[in-house]
């Protein structure tokens, strides 16, 4: 799909790829649309669109418009990747073999405002809500069935910014489609770090209440929200209300949770894997209910699930050619996980290997687990040296490849970059956020939704089933990570469950100790970037930074 660089006045028109699988549109060489202009015809509006997807997933324009944002790696600090480094290498679930400035930081929870990685999430957000901003200043108003659509998508993925900029950086800088055009300086909603928090909550969620009438209907416009996206983006921002407001939410989680399962459009993969392969997307996988799309042969750059294949892969413990079929610029031999993060995928072992040690030695890829989630393998040892030892030691993933379900190749298939969409929304996540808030309210039946997700993962063997009595707080994050992991979720619930600071749970090289060790609760909410700070007086930094 091509995208439109949005600056000031006008429409810029660039060359690129597509990020939107059904939104490809003929470049419009090298000529230039006046924002007033913009409604003459259709495709300006699929690519001005387009543009906006693509802010969260690639670069920007490659050969015919450079990158987005100026970085000495175009790739490196996109918002795919930039988003998963904070809610991954921060946690038990990875950590990162590479030496770059801010990855020791992350996978040690030593960071501070100047690392680069939080500068990148946060202009990339930024971005993403400028763009959105742009479209639905010039789409208001417009009474087409598709523009009255496609305003409330933009709207949408305006809201997503903003949910993660809440989750991760707590109160940002704010602006509209309201606000003027051109060089200023934006405000947070309140300078306060709690109101401000609170207030952006409030508008995440009166923007998708106000939008969810105008978007398709649920299944419908797959890679595009729709009101089942709308939903999903809601429960998810009350299950964490607590956390973000200090009043809890759960039964508003319910609600739109039961939104989605109830539309009866959506349904569990009958294959785990195949959400993670290059044949996700709908209509062949029911249970995708909104995703970043990406395509080996017109989306192309080491960015999304291009960056997770290849960063997971080396030349011996998980080649390249053994999972995941790129051939071109592989084994990075960077990302794996920490020995920990196996004992939360197994069970604590007990049920895995009747009480027993986990056998590291003998049973190096987890074979003896009846649960089918697993795609890890023991590397050179499941102890990592040192925070920033190679690739060859800790527990290899490789839970997502650029193959098809089946292990054929993709229609779109290229050597160097995946056609495989990194997902959003999944159905199970409805399933598992429905449980959640049911078991915190109090409702028994919490554990048939636990078991809906786990019934699959066992292939329906009774070793998966478990009791309303077996069902409590750990169970269930422990579940969100088996079911999630390397899906850029695992900070998130962590925070929430109180178990990513303090001395709640350690894992190795949490706070730089081996073994781990307490980090101060500041850290749940990272700060705001130093060059933010020092270039706009109207934001104020977050507590304790």
């Amino acid at each position: 799909m091509n995208k439109i660089i949005i600056t000031g006045l006008f429409l810029s028109t660039l060359m690129i790829s597509s990020c939107v699988k059904d939104l490809d549109v003929a470049p419009i060489d090298p000529n230039k649309i006046l924002a007033g202009n913009l409604y003459d015809d259709p495709a300006y509006l699929d690519q001005a669109l387009a543009k906006v997807y693509g802010s969260f997933t690639i670069a920007g324009q490659g050969a015919n418009g450079g990158p987005d944002i100026a970085a000495s790696d175009d790739n490196f600090f996109t918002t795919t990747r930039a988003l998963w480094n904070l809610q991954e290498i921060t946690t038990d679930e990875a950590i990162c073999a590479w030496g770059d400035v801010g990855i020791s930081d992350l996978n040690t929870q030593t960071w501070s405002p100047q690392n680069p990685f939080l500068t990148a999430l946060y202009q990339r957000l930024s971005l993403s809500v400028t763009y959105a901003n742009e479209f639905i200043r010039n789409t208001d108003g417009n009474t087409d069935p598709k523009l009255v659509r496609f305003n409330a998508e933009a709207r949408f993925l305006r809201a997503l910014a903003y949910a993660w900029s809440m989750d991760l950086f707590g109160n940002p800088a704010f602006t509209t489609e309201k606000d003027p055009v051109g060089k200023f300086f934006p405000k947070q909603l309140d300078p306060d770090f709690n109101k401000g928090r609170a207030m952006l909550f409030n508008y995440v969620v009166s923007e998708l209440l106000s939008i969810e009438s105008k978007l398709g209907e649920p299944g419908s416009s797959y890679p595009q929200a729709d009101k089942a996206a709308c939903w999903m983006l809601l429960a998810r921002v009350y299950l964490n209300a607590q956390v973000y407001t200090g009043t809890p939410k759960y039964d508003s989680c319910k609600i739109y949770t039961d939104k989605v399962i109830s539309s009866n459009k959506f349904s569990l993969a009958s294959n785990y894997r195949q959400n993670f392969s290059a044949d996700n997307n709908r209509p062949n996988n029911p249970e995708m209910i909104f995703a970043f799309a990406y395509d080996g042969v017109n989306t192309q750059g080491y960015t999304g699930t291009t960056f997770l294949i290849e960063s997971s892969s080396d030349a011996l413990y998980i080649r390249a050619e053994d999972f995941h079929g790129l051939t071109s610029n592989t084994n990075w031999n960077g990302n794996r996980s920490r020995k920990q993060f196996m004992y939360v995928m197994l069970g604590d072992t007990t049920d895995v290997y009747g009480n027993n040690p986990i056998p590291w030695e003998t049973d190096p890829m987890f074979e003896q687990s009846k649960d089918t989630r697993i795609f890890c393998k023991v590397k050179k040892s499941p102890d990592i040296p040192s925070p920033s030892s190679s690739g060859d030691y800790g527990i290899g993933i490789y839970k997502f490849t650029a193959k098809n379900t089946d292990g054929s190749q993709a229609a779109n298939y290229s050597t160097a970059y995946a056609s495989t969409d990194f997902p959003i929304f999944r159905y199970a996540d409805a399933l598992l956020m429905r449980a959640e808030a049911k078991y915190r309210l109090g409702d028994a039946t919490a554990v048939d939704d636990v078991n809906a997700v786990r019934a699959r993962a066992f292939n329906n063997d009774p070793a998966g089933v478990i009791t309303a009595g077996e069902l409590n707080e750990k169970f269930l994050l422990d579940e969100r990570g088996r079911e999630f992991y390397y899906e850029a979720q695992r900070r998130t619930d962590l925070v929430r469950f109180g178990k990513f600071t303090d001395g709640n749970y350690n894992w190795a090289w949490k706070g730089g100790a081996v073994n781990g060790t307490n980090t101060p609760s500041k850290l749940n909410m990272f700060p705001i970037p130093g060059d933010e700070i020092s270039a706009n007086s109207n934001i104020k930094q977050n507590p304790l930074y």
